[in-house]
């Protein structure tokens, strides 16, 4: 079997069609078998799949658009991840601990070819696939998606969806339908993780150009059409979403009939939904609610996903432009404690900004050990030996936040104990979402936000400063122009062993520079119902409920 650097290294630089074929052929047996639980812990369920009925989950807030190309948070790309495809996927057909880095494999393009410096993607796209609506998909419309995002001059030229994606199309120059079944991608650089970054949600899901056509730009978020498993059904805002089955589907149909996401905000309404049969999945569990579900024979799974829960530092206020005031805040944080009291071993300790799941994330980095005595120091050396007054802000609930509120209250301790008052800013998830990227008034010291990326290219996305706020998810607005050029070369580099030693370098200046706290890495526990078989955590902040079945 190909690893999947192996792999990398292959697909930026030769055809890769026969690799992608038996590739294909291994996801397709993964898919068939995954049912059979055969990659416990993180998959579920032994037995015969049967198919038929709903499958309800309870999520951790509301989710954002169903739009794939506007819609932005994991409670939203795992519900946007059912009903759209993009050209090339990560296979999800794998738990984490069977494969750390998702694999790459075909979707809507069933091969592809890379030049040889690294210019040129040709794709050759499924045939016989429509979309739910019934249009078909071929190469007019994925030509019609790349300009949606790219192209100023074209009718559905889409701004909000252009400015969330733009990461995908930094060294894109251009693109044209060779034929029906063919689409030539060409960029101005090189740019080794332009695959992984297309197989993102978020990025070039393929939408349907008649739906767009039909209820335009702003539209489409109340009238999501992909290619996907399931189809968009109905949405109540506040209490639910419902998907039901593609019996249309080019691949392996879905077990379920229908599936219905539920946002629950607060946790302890999740577990009480889930002991009384009103939902049969549950999503971040309270920790101390888990040997007690266990007990009363529910399932706890979990993985390890690209999840870095973290601090950034706001660059405008005053104390927080000191590298010293940074770093001792990072010293002063107990992030063992807060990992192993507070959240009962549900996470672990970060000690670097790359997050697990990405081929340039290394666990043995462990910057900033909890030293509070050196913390006081460093604020000494700062000018601030009776340390100040600051602001944190944060959110209430929301994708891959964990329990936000008492995480910051663990912190505002921690910093008191150094001398560092700190008051928190909160605010409901989609709220505090929405107004990330706006960036911090120069009265806060610090935000918090949950990220992470299966490619490296997302340090970039949150410390370059191509990205600062406003606009950019650099929310602190830090601007290192040592770095931009290390991540600059790291993107745009040959080899994807080239461009990983250089995002190792960069994540060391980042990390000196202390520009960031990490203060988690999720494993993200799901709780299942006994009658819920099939379902996998990957290493990725979404899965494929395909192969999720329920026992009468």
């Amino acid at each position: 079997m190909f690893t999947s650097g192996a792999f990398h290294r292959l697909a930026g630089r030769k055809n890769v069609t026969v690799i992608l074929g038996v590739l294909m052929l291994i996801a397709v047996a993964v898919s068939g078998c995954a049912s059979k639980g055969a990659n416990a812990p993180a998959e579920t369920g032994q037995g015969t799949p049967v198919s038929g009925g709903a499958l309800i989950i309870g999520m951790e807030s509301e989710a954002d658009q169903l739009d794939p190309h506007r819609g932005v948070g994991w409670v939203t790309m795992r519900i946007n991840n059912q009903i759209y495809e993009p050209l090339v996927a990560e296979d999800l057909s794998k738990p984490s601990d069977v494969r750390s880095v998702p694999d790459l494999v075909p979707a809507l393009a069933t091969s592809w070819k890379v030049s040889d410096d690294g210019l040129v993607y040709t794709f050759t796209l499924r045939k016989n696939v429509t979309f739910h609506d019934g249009t078909p998909f071929d190469a007019s419309a994925v030509i019609f998606n790349i300009r949606r995002l790219t192209d100023k001059s074209f009718q559905y030229y889409d701004k909000i969806g252009a400015s969330k994606t733009f990461r995908t199309w930094l060294y894109y120059e251009s693109a044209k339908e060779i034929d029906p079944s063919t689409v030539e991608i060409r960029l101005k650089k090189p740019f080794p993780d332009f695959l992984r970054v297309l197989a993102q949600i978020n990025s070039l899901q393929i939408v349907s150009p008649a739906a767009i056509q039909k209820y335009g730009n702003d539209g489409l978020g109340d009238h999501p059409v992909g290619t996907g498993p399931f189809r968009f059904d109905s949405r109540v805002r506040g209490q639910s979403i419902t998907l039901v089955r593609n019996d249309n589907y080019w691949g392996p149909k879905p077990y379920l009939d229908k599936v219905i996401f539920r946002p629950l905000p607060d946790p302890a309404s999740r577990v009480l939904a889930l002991q009384n049969h009103e939902v049969d999945i549950i999503a971040v569990p309270p920790p101390d609610a888990l040997d007690k579900l266990k007990s009363q024979g529910f399932q706890v799974v979990s993985g390890r996903p690209p999840h870095v829960w973290y601090l950034a530092f706001n660059f405008q206020n005053q104390y927080m432009k000191s590298k010293d005031v940074r770093q001792a805040i990072n010293y002063a944080i107990d992030r063992e404690g807060l990992a192993k009291d507070l959240l009962k071993g549900t996470v672990q300790p970060a000690y670097t900004i790359q997050s697990p799941a990405n081929i340039a994330y290394d666990p043995s980095k462990k910057w900033y050990l909890y030293d509070p005595e050196k913390a006081k120091q460093l604020l000494a050396k700062a000018g601030y030996p009776n340390g100040f007054e600051t602001t944190l802000m944060t959110s209430v609930d929301g994708s891959g936040q964990l329990l936000p509120v008492p995480m910051a209250e663990w912190i505002q301790r921690n910093l008191a104990a150094v001398g560092i008052r700190v008051k928190l800013d909160t605010r409901e998830w989609i709220s505090y979402l929405s107004g990330y990227t706006n960036g911090m008034p120069p009265e806060v010291g610090m935000n918090q936000m949950s990220s992470g990326r299966t490619t490296p290219y997302f340090l970039a996305m949150i410390a370059h400063s191509k990205f600062k706020a406003p606009g950019g998810f650099n929310s602190g607005q830090y601007v290192n122009p040592q770095l931009d050029d290390v991540m600059d070369r790291a993107a745009t580099a040959r080899t994807q062993e080239e461009s990983v030693a250089l995002w190792k370098q960069a994540e060391k200046i980042v990390m000196e520079d202390a520009a960031f706290a990490p203060i988690v890495n999720d494993t993200a526990p799901y709780v299942l119902a006994p009658q819920v078989h099939g379902f996998i955590v990957p290493a990725e902040e979404w899965y494929n409920l395909s192969t999720v079945w329920l026992t009468k």
